[in-house]
């Protein structure tokens, strides 16, 4: 059975970015490369105890799918958080992604027509440059 995938499903296995994150997290290795956060400074004791503190309170929602904008208690405790830092904002201008290379892409999609020129620096971002590239 033959299929026919779109432009943007990519013909070879070359994956740069994996490439990248397979060196970059090998314990050897200081990377700047791959954007990743020294992982001893992960707060893993906060995490686990506002975890638990979600799931008390109201673990049968906070597994529920929710809004695609994200949870809106979140978005709105980030609108107050920007407010008292002096940036006007309201629940209505914040959105929650699951990192950077969602909000590049839907970014992208936004405000890129098929055929603009966009100018980025070098080196670049790869995952910005794969958002752009089959817009």
């Amino acid at each position: 059975m033959s299929f026919q995938f779109s432009k943007r499903v990519p013909t070879n296995d070359s994956d740069p970015v994996g490439d990248i994150l397979k060196v970059a997290g090998s314990p050897d290795i200081i990377s700047f490369a791959g954007g990743l956060p020294a992982p001893e400074l992960f707060p893993i004791d906060a995490l686990k105890k506002v975890t638990n503190e979600v799931f008390d309170e109201s673990g049968r929602s906070a597994l529920q799918y929710a809004s695609a904008i994200g949870y809106p208690a979140l978005r709105e405790q980030i609108a107050n958080r920007m407010n008292k830092q002096g940036i006007q904002a309201t629940v209505d201008n914040i959105m929650i992604t699951t990192g950077s290379q969602q909000s590049i892409d839907i970014t992208a999609k936004m405000f890129v027509d098929p055929g603009d020129t966009v100018i980025v620096e070098k080196p670049t971002y790869l995952c910005a440059l794969e958002a752009v590239q089959d817009l």
